[in-house]
């Protein structure tokens, strides 16, 4: 007779803290994408990824975590009824995976692990912002993320975790997110970019980060939630979340020096951006492997992603499509890198689930031939076919109703007064002292009242606080 049903604390506190990783990796994403971006547009690309975190969470908790998780319907959704946000689960036998054989589950409450898959959920919707920075209109953003979450995201989550056709029928392979996140959000963060078009005075203007230590910080809270995003998508405290947790480390810091060997060979010089992008693309690359592959797979990995993404990102200019922040050339081109990747190192012998659990095999390198490796690719062509139309559909949509791209003329002003009436950054003079900027005080520049400079405005006229310099 099965045992009556009991939490685990280990498995239970361990996916506590993975959640609060991730969720932290939101704001981390805000300080990377506002870092690289310019200055009059570093609050607008914030708020994307913030509003994604209200927006998504209540969609998730509502109806979302229902459609990807609920009971498999067609291979496509799971029941919209299951986990719908009017029922509350708190009962004993409420824990995640439970069975009649096996009524505990993993030991882990229902909440617990729906909280864990909102957070996911969450930063896939904002990975897609840093294409489109500095042109799109708060509202159609809002708008497009509502739609995508519902009609992609969710969908996809199922067909690769809730029993769907991805991972029930295909048999493919993906940890913690290569395609459900990375080459979905990159699919359609392609497609958003087409539809808006390049921003103005693009590629002639040089639009460099305006705050490349804002860009490292974000790098390294993202670098640092990135555990629990891996490790944690194991479920479970064992071996498996062990490895997930080294593999991960391992491939973002080859990553690292490969994205910056490229630099060297380039440009001669390497950078703190290149270093920061290095460590993403890494990260991006053994999200689905972390699970499937060994160690030495890991290092081997990060240094292809990293040499291979640096190089990517040069595609915007040769086919002329504005991704702002090269979400494309990391996320998308990085997510393939580690999905295929499971084709040729995927291995029985680290996780007994690739066979036991998913059905899959081992790859080619692991005398598996090209079977798996013919799986990832059919998922992640499935996964980039869905995510792009969607998204090109939607945004397309929105164009032509409310209106997606920014006007011209808020543009040129900068998106953060135009859409938020406030600015990044405080340069006007402390104090009542009147002339020049914090620049001009602090020697920078054209000295305060020197020859052909713009008087100082009357001191009497009400400025608004949110607006600076």
């Amino acid at each position: 007779m099965p045992e009556a049903p009991t939490i685990d604390g280990g498995n239970t506190v361990w996916l506590l803290v993975s959640t609060a990783l991730v969720l932290l990796m939101t704001p981390g994403l805000a300080l990377f994408y506002g870092g690289l971006n310019r200055a009059k547009g570093v609050l607008n690309m914030m708020m994307m990824s913030f509003s994604a975190i209200g927006l998504i969470s209540v969609l998730w908790w509502f109806y979302g975590f229902s459609v990807a998780f609920g009971t498999d319907v067609n291979g496509f959704w799971g029941d919209p009824g299951a986990y719908l946000g009017t029922k509350t689960f708190l009962a004993e036998t409420d824990l995640w995976g439970a069975t009649a054989e096996n009524p505990s589950g993993i030991g882990v409450p229902l909440y617990v692990f729906m909280a864990f898959q909102m957070v996911f959920a969450v930063i896939t919707v904002a990975l897609i912002s840093g294409a489109i920075s500095d042109r799109a209109k708060f509202g159609g953003w809002l708008l497009f993320a509502f739609g995508w979450a519902t009609l992609v995201y969710f969908p996809v989550a199922h067909w690769v975790w809730g029993g769907g056709i991805i991972g029930g029928d295909i048999h493919a392979l993906d940890f913690a997110g290569g395609t459900a996140v990375h080459i979905n959000a990159g699919a359609a963060a392609l497609a958003v970019a087409l539809v808006l078009g390049k921003r103005l005075g693009w590629p002639r203007e040089g639009m460099k980060p305006h705050n490349i230590p804002l860009v490292a910080l974000g790098a390294g809270l993202l670098w640092f939630g990135w555990f629990g995003f891996n490790a944690g998508s194991e479920l479970t405290v064992d071996s498996v979340a062990g490895l997930a947790f080294i593999n991960t480390q391992l491939a973002t810091a080859a990553a690292v020096l490969g994205w910056l060997a490229v630099e060297w060979i380039k440009d001669k010089k390497p950078t703190m951006v290149g270093a920061s992008s290095g460590a993403v693309a890494g990260l991006v690359a053994i999200t689905p492997a972390c699970g499937f592959i060994a160690p030495w797979a890991s290092v081997l990995l990060g240094i292809v992603a990293g040499a291979v993404c640096a190089l990517a990102i040069a595609l915007k200019y040769k086919l002329g499509y504005d991704d702002s922040l090269d979400v494309v050339g990391v996320h998308f081109v990085g997510g393939w890198i580690g999905s295929l990747w499971l084709g040729l190192f995927a291995t029985n012998s680290v996780n007994s689930a690739i066979t036991d659990v998913v059905g899959a095999s081992d790859g080619l390198f692991y005398g598996g031939g090209v079977t798996q490796l013919g799986r990832q690719a059919i998922a992640g062509l499935i996964v980039t076919v869905w995510s792009f139309g969607i998204a090109w559909l939607l945004a397309f949509a929105i164009e032509k109703t409310i209106g997606f791209r920014l006007k011209p003329e808020a543009e040129v002003e900068g998106i953060d007064l135009a859409e938020h009436a406030e600015s990044g950054y405080d340069l006007s003079v402390a104090g009542g002292s009147g002339g020049g900027s914090a620049f001009a005080l602090a020697g920078i520049g054209t000295p305060a009242g020197a020859a052909g400079t713009k008087p100082a405005s009357d001191e009497s006229e009400p400025v608004s606080e949110k607006v600076a310099g």
